[in-house]
């Protein structure tokens, strides 16, 4: 059933508070100048204070776990303000993989640190690298791209392939012949190129869940991102109608306009069919159905499209006013483009549809 139970709206109505008064766009607007970390430590603690930060961490390591769909829903309301912290990267992606995939040893050293927020982990799986065994060990080589928060990270998870199949290890972000590039996209959030170059890690490193963990983490990062992405495109919406009611023209509010309430009412109905895709995929990995490839590849598709479309739309409907960095509007148009693109963007995962669907 698409719908929320009691505690999954008392999650998301108390993140949309807490994010509203800790994390406002005037905070983003600091954090995604080029002097900044990209995020805020402060808000991270928070995170660890208010749960958020364990969301996907089992209980039996000190996480709150409230599943895939609060995750989402966290997600969500961040979005709203544009908030830039590790949450995704860390809480989502790196928690999933160890809790899906770690060894004891990994989980019971690095989930407690999750969940707490004393830590901040990174995917790195864009790129070719390479392991091979060295002595008792691996030894890995290559590069990755667009490894989110990559650069503040104490630890790296990265895919690498042995002997042509998928393998996960975890490595330690300062360990010898690991280089890493920091780049800073659009809307201020950070990633890197991280470059290995003869890393020698112990047997222990590797993830037992090997490729299938990779996939599950994928898809979790997806349908979260689906999520943020609704949330992007229901703020620009909502302070667009605000907008249209305040703004006046020939002497009339613009929102009197019936132009402008024809596109604001199809902007309103792409939002509400993202949501609803978006929150299948998530139930659908909570419950591990069958379908939950399938959903989460609809869900990234269509939110994707329906944020960067929206969020054109409401800075179209401001007008001029709404290209000007000293208006918000656009700075959400920024965060949509970039999150349709992380984790495959809609065209790659209408792609997916179609070859599930064997087309």
């Amino acid at each position: 059933m698409l719908t929320l139970n009691d505690d999954q709206r008392l999650l998301m109505d108390s993140a949309r508070v807490a994010a509203a008064l800790h994390s406002p766009v005037s905070e983003y607007r600091r954090l995604r100048e080029p002097q900044s970390e990209g995020f805020s430590r402060e808000f991270w603690a928070y995170c660890g204070e208010m749960g958020w930060s364990g969301v996907l961490v089992p209980e039996a390591h000190g996480g709150a776990d409230f599943g895939v769909v609060g995750a989402g829903l966290v997600a969500r309301e961040m979005a709203r303000t544009l908030t830039l912290s590790p949450f995704l990267s860390t809480a989502v992606l790196a928690a999933t993989a160890l809790a899906d995939g770690g060894s004891e040893a990994q989980q019971q050293t690095w989930l407690p640190r999750i969940a707490s927020a004393q830590a901040i982990l990174a995917l790195v799986h864009e790129g070719a690298t390479t392991a091979h065994r060295a002595g008792a060990g691996f030894r890995l080589d290559g590069e990755a791209h667009f490894a989110l928060d990559a650069r503040a990270a104490d630890a790296l998870i990265v895919s690498a392939v042995i002997e042509d199949a998928p393998a996960l290890f975890l490595v330690e972000a300062d360990a010898l012949g690991v280089t890493r590039q920091t780049r800073i996209l659009v809307d201020g959030r950070r990633v890197a190129s991280v470059r290995f170059d003869g890393v020698e890690v112990a047997e222990t490193a590797q993830l037992p869940g090997r490729g299938k963990t990779l996939e599950r983490t994928l898809d979790v990062g997806r349908a979260v991102l689906a999520a943020s992405l609704c949330g992007v495109a229901e703020e620009a919406f909502r302070r667009t109608l605000d907008y249209l009611k305040q703004r006046r023209q020939f002497d009339r509010r613009i929102g009197s306009f019936q132009a402008l309430q024809h596109r604001a009412a199809l902007a309103h109905i792409a939002v509400e069919n993202a949501w609803s895709a978006t929150l299948q995929a998530l139930q659908s990995l909570e419950t591990h159905a069958a379908s939950a490839a399938f959903d989460v590849a609809v869900a990234k598709s269509k939110a994707s499209r329906a944020a960067q479309d929206v969020a054109a739309e409401c800075l179209q409907m401001h007008g001029g006013i709404g290209m000007t960095d000293a208006f918000d509007i656009g700075l959400y148009l920024k965060r949509a483009r970039v999150e349709a693109t992380l984790l495959g963007d809609a065209a790659f995962h209408a792609d997916r549809v179609a070859t599930m669907l064997g087309y």
